[in-house]
């Protein structure tokens, strides 16, 4: 027996020398003790994100802390910062804006996301031709109505615009783009007794009652002729004799074109085009009996001031750090559905699960028994915090559990995570 125990000790003593030669040999081979070194260290980095969004420590990063990309005058400037609008990032950054520079999303926007996109677009020289008048502007606005507004000239909704280039700088007179705005004519248009101004491109009084959907009934008559040319100012009168005439201004509202850019972060907005409701005469022949109205009944309806569309673009760039991804990844969020639940996470609580609202920090720990009753709690900002306890005991700390108490709370309310995402869009709340 002891001859047995020599032995296996002689052969530990073997063992033990040549793992040490065998470390002492790889020192002394950098090449491939630092590439080991630096995997282990990001491991050791990724199991420290985990934590920090599970409420260990430490934490991942100061809640009024992100990363924005900032697109300028031909360069993308990647930069943390704390700042918590765009307006005060692009202040941070040293990115100065000119006269006639557009920025997108709004200045007023609040930055609450990573990897948030905030675009600068310069403005270029551009030429107004208004009939005989030709002005000079700086301008980044897309479209010609946008670009017009922006430098102080108005234009009614009849009015048309185009956006051309110069293609001869001496015929021409002007440098970059010209915007041309082909004016309607003012004319006073008096239907039934109710005077109202319409702006027109129609060439005739009878063109003018066609282009409105203006019909003359057998009781009416029209003044001047139809075949009137259109002037300036001109008096129009649509007359029907004996019978009581009722007329109402309602609006018209306009419609809100919305386009997808892949340039802003998901869920950011920017107006490319102010959109603004129009007028309609609505002209109602009246019944009376004893002096008072017992019914009406309509017989025309024209548009007296078009709508302009507005035009929104919504951002669809969809940049999430990798520990979020991985956080959500263990709470079982479909990947198609990470955007959503970002989004939300970081306009409640900033993806601080010991948030408290009303509060600016993100403490490591929170007992359970110190939550606020009264209060939003956590990443989502359950209302009492501790209804996240169907979702697990240390719903107080943990990212993971609380998300998973979200998914629940957004398919019961919602439907999805998109319907949720849906619903805060318009709401902002959930």
């Amino acid at each position: 027996m002891s001859k047995y125990l020599h032995r296996s000790k002689k052969r530990y003593a073997m063992l033990h020398r040549k793992k040490v030669h065998t470390l002492k040999r790889v020192s002394r081979h950098p090449a491939f003790t630092v590439p080991l070194l630096t995997a282990g260290s990001l491991m050791l980095l990724t199991v420290a994100a985990i934590l920090a969004f599970n409420g260990g420590s430490p934490r991942l990063q100061q809640i009024d802390s992100h990363i924005v990309i900032i697109t300028h005058d031909h360069k993308e400037q990647t930069l943390p910062t704390r700042a918590a609008t765009v307006e005060d990032a692009l202040k941070r950054a040293n990115v100065t804006l000119n006269t006639g520079d557009v920025v997108e999303p709004d200045s007023s926007t609040q930055i609450v996301t990573d990897n948030f996109r905030i675009n600068v677009y310069r403005a270029v020289p551009v030429t107004i031709v208004d009939g005989e008048t030709k002005s000079f502007a700086y301008s980044a606005a897309t479209t010609p109505r946008s670009i017009v507004q922006q430098a102080g000239i108005q234009v009614y909704p009849e009015d048309s615009l185009s956006l051309l280039p110069t293609d001869n700088f001496l015929t021409e007179g002007s440098i970059g783009e010209r915007v041309v705005i082909n004016r309607a004519t003012p004319v006073n248009v008096n239907i039934y007794g109710a005077p109202v101004v319409m702006r027109t491109h129609a060439t005739t009084v009878g063109s003018l009652m066609d282009a409105r959907g203006l019909k003359l009934q057998p009781s009416d008559s029209l003044e001047p002729a139809a075949s009137t040319p259109i002037t300036a100012n001109l008096q129009i009168f649509i007359i029907r004799k004996g019978t009581t005439i009722v007329t109402e201004t309602q609006p018209v509202p306009h419609v809100t074109q919305t386009v997808e850019d892949d340039s802003l972060s998901f869920g950011t907005t920017a107006v490319r085009q102010q959109g603004s409701d129009g007028s309609k005469l609505v002209t109602y022949q009246v019944q009376l009996q004893n002096g008072k109205e017992i019914s009406r009944k309509e017989i025309q309806e024209v548009v007296t001031t078009p709508a302009v569309n507005g035009i929104i673009a919504r951002g669809k760039a969809v940049q999430i750090p990798a520990d979020k991804q991985a956080v959500m990844a263990q709470a079982g969020i479909s990947q198609n559905d990470y955007k959503y639940v970002d989004y939300i996470a970081s306009r409640e609580g900033g993806w601080c699960p010991t948030k408290i609202q009303g509060t600016h920090d993100c403490p490591p720990y929170m007992n359970p028994a110190d939550v606020p009753p009264y209060n939003g709690y956590g990443i989502f900002q359950a209302t009492p915090g501790s209804k996240m306890a169907s979702a697990g005991s240390d719903w107080a700390t943990n990212a993971v559990t609380q998300i998973r108490w979200a998914t629940g709370y957004a398919v019961a309310r919602y439907g999805s995570w998109e319907g949720a995402y849906n619903y805060w869009y318009a709401h902002h709340n959930w």
